[in-house]
């Protein structure tokens, strides 16, 4: 017991020898380490023998580490020794994570060596972090006291934290305000070539991305976000200005802090904080409003359960209610029920399920239900609206200690598709919403709003989301963004077929009608007509649905028609087709406005005189004709090329014109070295527009 006891001395850690055969019982003294480090060298007793083993019998000993009655290490088995010698070594890591609501970022990790701490002495000690996969050369480093002393192995934690720390958990989650941001400008900025500049916000784990701007003095950003105010998180806002050089390339220009904790309520506050020397200022406001409406409770007790709090809601966001407070929009009630037949993650065939409640970037989240798969929360959370057409998605995630949460599935409902008081149980889905998942969940959602504002609302600018992803390529995502372009285009497509049907006298009586619908629309048109048409079109495709004549889900993509097998082949070509009409359509949009631009910057001089000529025709004309009548002349001229020439080709004057003026690329090719006047070089090759080598001696110099 001489070597149990000596490396009881210095290993702070639980430690229990056993033998397959013949256990020991576990030493009485033991030690305790404050902090959860170490690199520990085991090095095997001399002497085994005691506690029922015999000199005559052998023994397969091993060491069992624990911390606080877990076991974190097991040595070898060294069979058929009673003086055993090994040596082992591990590592306890101490690892830091950046704490998020739903998902925890690593942000390093670093290790002690105990060999030198004397018992019972505490020392500070610098870590360095340090992560293997990221690129930073320096992570940081907290500074932790570490303490060595023995312990009472028979002392135990008490079984109650875990339940306070549930309670804590979940009323940690709502916050009590609401601070309103709005990102103005920056000033005085260094023009510092080509490039973007963009500014982050961060309170906490809530951050915000402002959009990007080219690099000038003065930018405007004019952007208005919300941060939830927690009374756990006494954290400064961050602000940071970023410029941006290509895809990789990033610079700080300045970051500070600025204090929210004395900010007094409904009073905005202005903000300018210089940033680095010589980078200019940043100037935003911040208003903290008072929150209403956040709560999570079981649903028996819940807001809308109770008849006077029911009521109290509804004369709020009544209509006679609509001018006071614009910004709350309504409230939602949701009741997570339970869940039903969820995946295993663990290995014992079970999972601890939690469900997380989002409303735009509000979060709220259920206890964790320990090893079952079908848990039962019957939780209600509910929250303000700020916008009508928000969707409430509600995320069933495994929560796996200090690793990030597994991803079992996950549903999205649209506020305004909610039936109140209505039991649901929807299948849960893949991340992208686009597959089913296993597993259903079971809710009740009520929905409260003024539809004012509402209204209101719908017609200012909409909350962006905090959460961003880095977006990564996927070719199943653009073939299937083609195949919605291509669907539009079809449609516009066909419309104008139609049309032309029309002025092609394909079937008399419909281009018949057309006509005189053309004149008599145009000859009495006033411009209120065209909302009264569009309102006229709305209705039609009302009353189409209504009698069950048409759907509007009819044309949705689905994810799952398109996710067939495909061999490698197929999804080879599939690039190549999207690929190819990708570059196609850039060509025509690309060509169409260079073509534009050069007109007016006389790459051409015929072209663009040509141009300035039928300008000059055009205004004449509509100062002197009212646009009616022109509308008229073109129309029936349309009408009857058919009837007057039955074997006319139809042409589109405009886009004719325009062929004919070369893009840069054709610029580029066939050089028409623009010279008004002059004489082409000698020395000059016409196609490539350099210096004639010799093999080109015999071009004949001319004119362009």
């Amino acid at each position: 017991m001489k070597a149990w006891g000596w490396l009881s001395f210095f290993w702070p850690i639980c430690m229990q020898l056993q033998k397959q055969r013949s256990p020991i019982p576990p030493p009485h003294s033991q030690t305790d380490f404050l902090n959860r480090l170490g690199r520990l060298t085991l090095v095997a007793s001399r002497s085994c023998m005691g506690g029922g083993c015999v000199c005559l019998c052998t023994s397969d000993p091993y060491v069992k580490f624990k911390l606080e009655g877990k076991q974190f290490y097991k040595s070898k088995v060294v069979y058929k020794n009673l003086n055993p010698r090994t040596q082992e070594i591990f590592v306890i890591t101490l690892q830091v994570y950046d704490k998020n609501r739903t998902t925890d970022e690593f942000m390093g990790s670093s290790s002690i060596c105990l060999t030198n701490l004397e018992l019972y002495k505490t020392y500070e000690i610098e870590l360095r972090l340090n992560d293997p996969k990221s690129k930073e050369d320096d992570m940081g480093a907290i500074i932790v006291e570490v303490c060595l002393m023995f312990r009472d192995a028979t002392i135990k934690r008490s079984p109650q934290r875990t339940a306070e720390t549930q309670k804590n958990q979940l009323k940690n989650q709502m916050w009590t305000g609401v601070f309103g941001i709005t990102l103005v400008e920056g000033q005085e900025l260094p023009p510092c070539g080509q490039g973007d500049i963009y500014v982050r916000f961060r309170l906490g784990d809530q951050k915000y991305k402002s959009k990007n701007l080219c690099i000038q003095t003065n930018p405007q950003w004019r952007e208005q976000f919300d941060f939830n105010q927690f009374e756990d998180n006494q954290e400064p806002l961050q602000v940071e200005l970023f410029s941006k050089r290509g895809r990789k390339s990033e610079e700080s220009w300045g970051m500070f802090e600025v204090d929210l904790s004395r900010l007094p309520l409904n009073e905005r506050q202005l903000y300018t904080h210089v940033l680095d020397p010589e980078k200019g200022r940043l100037v935003f406001l911040v208003t903290l409003r008072p929150c209403w409406g956040v709560s999570i409770t079981d649903i028996e007790s819940a807001t809308l359960a109770k008849p006077d709090e029911r009521d109290s809601v509804v004369d709020k966001f009544s209509l006679k209610n609509s001018y006071k407070c614009m910004r709350d929009v309504g409230f939602l009630q949701v009741n997570v029920i339970k869940a039903n037949d969820l995946p295993a993650t663990d290995l014992n065939g079970k999972s601890n399920p939690v469900c997380v409640v989002e409303l735009g970037n509000c979060k709220l989240q259920t206890h964790t239900m320990s090893k079952t798969l079908n848990p039962e929360w019957n939780k209600a959370f509910t929250f303000p609206i700020k916008d009508i057409h928000d969707v409430v998605e509600l995320t069933v995630l495994n929560e796996n200690g200090d690793k990030a949460p597994d991803f079992m599935g996950k549903v999205a409902i649209p506020l305004l598709t909610v039936q109140n008081g209505q039991v649901i149980c929807l299948y849960l889905k893949k991340e992208d919403l686009g597959r089913a998942s296993k597993g259903t969940i079971t809710l009740v959602l009520e929905i409260i709003y003024n539809k004012v504002r509402a209204g209101i609302k719908t017609f200012q600018p909409k909350e962006n989301k905090f959460s961003e992803e880095n977006m990564k390529f996927s070719k199943k995502v653009l073939a299937q963004n083609i195949y919605r372009v291509r669907k539009i285009s079809t449609a516009v497509l066909y419309t104008l077929q139609y049309i032309k049907s029309c002025f092609q006298w394909e079937s008399t009586q419909r281009s018949l009608i057309a006509f005189l619908i053309f004149l008599v629309t145009v000859w009495h048109w006033e411009l209120f007509m065209l909302p009264l048409f569009l309102l006229l079109l709305i209705g039609w495709n009302y009353f189409q649905l209504s009698t069950g004549k048409a759907s509007s889900n009819q044309d949705l993509v689905s994810d799952e028609c398109e996710s067939g097998k495909k061999g490698l082949m197929d999804k080879i070509h599939m690039v190549q087709e999207v690929v190819l009409a990708v570059q196609n359509v850039l060509e025509e949009l690309a060509n169409m406005g260079e073509r534009i631009k050069n007109i007016f910057n006389w790459s051409v001089p015929f072209m663009s005189c040509l141009a300035c000529l039928v300008l000059f025709v055009g205004a004449v004309l509509l100062y002197f004709i009212p646009l009616r009548y022109i509308v008229l002349i073109w129309g029936v001229d349309k009408f009857t090329k058919k009837l007057r020439n039955p074997y006319t080709i139809d042409n589109n004057e405009i886009l004719d014109f325009l062929k004919r003026v070369p893009s840069d690329v054709q610029k580029v090719r066939v050089q028409f070295y623009i010279q008004i006047g002059r004489e082409f070089p000698e020395d000059v090759c016409i196609i490539c527009c350099t210096r004639i080598p010799k093999c080109c001696r015999n071009i004949s110099p001319g004119f362009v």
